[in-house]
């Protein structure tokens, strides 16, 4: 293939419609918007939302709470999961997913207490819950907050 061989694939590019341009071309006079009224104007339309003058849905529904945009969106995972791992191996947010536990990690990985844990393991990660870290603990191993 060479540059000179170059074109667009089949129906991707097509000529714009010529408006306005005389009678016989069948978009003349007024260029297929009809007579008057507010579509045919320059600015024609209305924007997004409008109801033609009846107060919009999004102000006719009450508006309740707000957005916590600050808030930290953890992965959470309960400490039943973690016997997965082999005794004495080191739980991080990577090998949580190199193990195909989580798929992505957020904010962080948080562990929750659900389950039993029978293995040490030293566990990395960025929240747990008090009855997680207990388990963990109790089971031998470690639980730090990175």
């Amino acid at each position: 293939m060479r540059l000179d061989e170059l074109k667009p694939s089949e129906g991707s590019r097509f000529a714009v419609k010529r408006v306005g341009r005389g009678i016989g071309s069948g978009t003349g006079k007024t260029s297929g918007k009809g007579h008057k009224g507010q579509k045919a104007r320059s600015g024609g339309g209305v924007r997004p939302g409008f109801e033609g003058g009846q107060m919009p849905l999004y102000r006719r529904l009450p508006k309740r709470g707000f957005t916590n945009i600050f808030a930290k969106q953890y992965v959470t995972i309960n400490v039943e999961v973690l016997e997965k791992f082999e005794n004495g191996a080191e739980v991080t947010a990577e090998t949580l997913k190199e193990a195909g536990i989580i798929s992505k990690t957020l904010d962080g990985v948080k562990i929750l207490g659900r389950g039993e844990l029978t293995k040490s393991l030293n566990v990395k990660v960025a929240n747990y819950t008090a009855s997680a870290k207990e388990k963990i603990e109790k089971a031998g191993g470690k639980a730090e907050v990175i």
